[in-house]
């Protein structure tokens, strides 16, 4: 998103966001197993990528309820409030939207069951989760990882998960 906001599920990329997508080289060798959120925005990155990935359930962004595809500024606007309410503990999440709790549980599931390497195309919310699972964060602490667009983040798993890198485009 190139505003602040809660995108929707079928929100495509943009036009500078393909821009840059189709400038990026992945790193070689490429890993056997390739996944997706199945959000649109994703699943566009992939074919930008040039590579087919399966859909993956568990990838798809933090449910944003009642506030999907609406930008911070119109929520701010009309439910000052709620929006306030939100900014001060996102862990709740946003109306009609799933928990922080339940994208953890979503995300560490999926992750108990890597075997071997797998690039995955996400969201940001999703990758800051990968993170704090891998980390054992609080959750408080996942909302401080700022993951700009085109991020690269490699964790690795010996006897446990490690955060090797996290790059930006």
């Amino acid at each position: 998103m190139r505003e602040g906001g809660f995108p929707a599920p079928g929100e495509a990329v943009d036009e500078g966001g393909s821009r840059a997508t189709a400038g990026l080289r992945l790193p070689r060798p490429t890993p056997r197993t390739i996944v997706t959120s199945p959000m649109a925005a994703a699943q566009q990155t992939a074919d930008l990528l040039g590579v087919a990935a399966q859909v993956e359930p568990a990838l798809r962004d933090i449910d944003h309820g009642d506030w999907a595809g609406r930008s911070f500024a119109d929520i701010h606007a009309r439910d000052p409030g709620a929006f306030a309410r939100w900014l001060a503990d996102p862990a709740p999440g946003v109306p009609g939207g799933e928990t922080m709790a339940v994208l953890l549980s979503r995300v560490g599931v999926w992750m108990d069951g890597i075997d071997g390497d797998v690039l995955a195309i996400t969201h940001p919310m999703v990758i800051r989760v990968a993170i704090g699972v891998a980390l054992d964060l609080p959750q408080q602490a996942l909302l401080r990882i700022d993951i700009a667009p085109l991020s690269s983040v490699t964790l690795s798993f010996n006897r446990g998960w490690r955060l090797q890198a996290l790059r930006p485009l």
